[in-house]
């Protein structure tokens, strides 16, 4: 289970294959200088609810992960975070199960 760390001090469990794409779509954003919201639903066992953040350039964000080794990246898991960062309500972080329902028909 790695971690988002997020402005000054907040950190947000988060499985790390799951973050290594999170972490590649949130950067190349972040490089074209955009600023969104990344959104994500807690799981059960974490106390559940769901997390919004606003991430720009401003906001120390880091991404620290429990492997040893990054995971092979799924480019249409990638294209649907991207997908839905366009909207007004951010970037989803969907379970990789769950992308297709994501991408645009």
């Amino acid at each position: 289970m790695g971690k988002l760390l997020y402005g000054a001090g907040q950190e947000f469990d988060l499985d790390d294959r799951v973050l290594s794409h999170v972490k590649l779509a949130v950067v190349a954003k972040l490089r074209r200088h955009e600023s969104f919201l990344l959104n994500w639903d807690v799981p059960v066992d974490q106390g559940s609810g769901r997390v919004s953040l606003w991430i720009s350039r401003e906001i120390p964000i880091a991404f620290q992960f429990a492997g040893s080794r990054p995971p092979a990246i799924n480019p249409q898991w990638l294209e649907a975070l991207m997908h839905t960062s366009q909207r007004t309500g951010g970037m989803v972080v969907m379970a990789e199960d769950d992308l297709n329902q994501h991408l645009p028909a």
